[in-house]
């Protein structure tokens, strides 16, 4: 089979629908990596039992993925610049499929947490070479931001789908499902991958500079130990000699990378990138939503399996306004930014998700979804769904072509990085506040959640006020060229240009 050709600027010459289909083949491969960072949390009770684990190592069946992920995508979108980025798709999908087989057939917490690992390595070569894919097919204008609504919408709706098809699967044929599901569809969403996806221009030098293997690594491994360091203080405290160690560790190693990078005749992360337009802000604000979308999708179905006394598959079916609320606002996203400018859209979506996590920070003991859930949740989901559409645009905008995955790695690795980091921070002030309280176990549990839930508030509080920063370093959109409207009037210009 073979797959529409790319013209040499990057963007495909083949028809409408199938820059549909196509279109609609990456968004799949941006939804099942999105996917899989929550499918596992209505779960991950079961494969606590299931594998032996212990309550800190819960989280990790989360962060092991987000970490890799995240930590490797500025790899990921530069191996798709320089190696090809269907190539480096295509790949990705493979390994990611394998890895989610091997987690579903793990038995113990090391061989579940490796798995995790590297299905988060191959997620990492995936999101940036689609996003990077599906800018290049779809230039600046009214084609773009329609293709930005359709990639917040199964961004976000990737996250609440996984929560309920966790549920489903948890409560049918078993936990181990919930990983073979996410690798039977990546096995689905490679063949149409192969099938539907353009081939790579050939590079017109010939020239490949080299990858920065070194920088992937020591990014990474600073990022495990700070993540290791924020989880084990809640437990041990901050004075424990392994989270102190970690600490160090993580500080030496990340400052490392800030010096090998300047180095690097190819770095990851080149300064360039960060003095474009409005990249800088908008991945810092990035990683402040990642924050709150990661810790909303860990503590929501906690909280009513753990609290409320929710089944899997109860938790799982809650999550479907959540969905549907992002789906809304990444469809309103592109109709606000033009009737009020996108930065004022934005602005819009974090206050409106605030809004609704301090909704969230009242809840009780003995709530239930209809009176204490379902308002917030559908705040947050709109926000959440308006907000994600304008980062990732203003994250990717004004960056050169040659640039284009190494943007769109970025975009992916602050959500990622954020949300780890935001993870673990929120998980152990939420552990913090419980045992502090003498509660009853349940209204202790509660206790923390809302501690979480209203710092996650404060944090979008913090985006909010980065938004001016954000606008003023925006670049005005380029107008486009008007098309030769009169010319293709005249008879002459027509007969002038069949002799071309």
């Amino acid at each position: 089979m073979h797959s529409p050709a790319l013209t040499p600027d990057g963007r495909s010459a083949a028809p409408r629908t199938t820059a549909t289909a196509t279109l609609a083949a990456l968004a799949a491969a941006q939804f099942a990596v999105t996917l899989s960072t929550s499918i596992v949390n209505v779960a991950l009770p079961a494969v606590r039992d299931g594998v032996g684990l212990t309550e800190s190592g819960m989280s990790w069946v989360v962060n092991a993925y987000g970490l890799a992920f995240g930590a490797l995508l500025l790899l990921g979108g530069r191996a798709a610049d320089l190696l090809g980025r269907r190539r480096v798709l295509a790949a990705g999908l493979a390994l990611f499929a394998g890895a989610a087989a091997a987690a579903g057939l793990a038995s113990d917490p090391w061989m579940l947490i490796s798995a995790r690992t590297a299905q988060g390595i191959g997620a990492a070569a995936v999101a940036p070479a689609a996003l990077s894919l599906a800018m290049r097919l779809h230039p600046p204008g009214p084609a773009r931001a329609r293709a930005l609504g359709v990639w917040g919408a199964v961004s976000g709706a990737g996250g609440a789908a996984g929560v309920l098809l966790g549920g489903v699967l948890t409560e049918g044929p078993g936990w181990p499902w919930v990983f073979h599901a996410s690798g039977i569809g990546a096995a689905a969403v490679l063949a149409a991958t192969l099938r539907l996806v353009p081939a790579d221009p050939e590079r017109v030098d010939g020239s490949r500079p080299p990858l920065d293997v070194a920088g992937a690594l020591t990014v990474t491994s600073g990022l495990v130990a700070l993540v290791y360091a924020l989880t084990a203080a809640g437990g041990s405290g901050w004075t424990d000699p392994l989270v102190l160690g970690a600490l160090g560790a993580a500080a030496v190693l990340l400052t490392l990378f800030v010096r090998g990078e300047r180095r690097h005749p190819a770095p990851l992360l080149p300064p360039r990138l960060l003095t474009r337009g409005a990249v800088a802000p908008a991945n810092l604000v990035m990683a402040l939503l990642g924050a709150v979308w990661v810790g909303l999708f860990f503590f929501l179905p906690l909280y009513q399996q753990q609290v409320l006394g929710a089944g899997p598959l109860e938790a799982g079916l809650s999550q479907l306004p959540l969905a549907a609320a992002n789906m809304i606002g990444s469809a309103l996203a592109p109709v606000l930014a033009r009737r009020i400018g996108p930065h004022r859209a934005l602005l819009a979506g974090l206050a409106v998700q605030a809004a609704g996590f301090l909704w969230l920070a009242g809840v009780p003991a003995d709530g239930s979804f209809l009176t204490h859930l379902l308002g917030p949740v559908l705040l947050v989901g709109v926000g959440l769904g308006v907000a994600f559409v304008q980062l990732t645009g203003s994250a990717v905008a004004d960056v050169e072509p040659a640039d284009a995955g190494l943007a769109g790695g970025l975009v992916n690795t602050t959500r990622q990085i954020g949300g780890a980091v935001g993870l673990a921070v929120l998980g152990t002030v939420a552990a913090a506040r419980t045992a502090a309280s003498d509660l009853p176990r349940t209204a202790a549990l509660t206790e923390g959640y809302r501690t979480a839930f209203l710092l996650s508030a404060a944090v979008l509080g913090v985006g909010a006020a980065l938004t001016p920063v954000l606008a003023r370093r925006a670049r005005p959109a380029p107008q486009p060229t008007p098309p030769p409207a009169r010319a293709a009037l005249c008879p002459s210009s027509r007969t002038h240009s069949s002799h071309r």
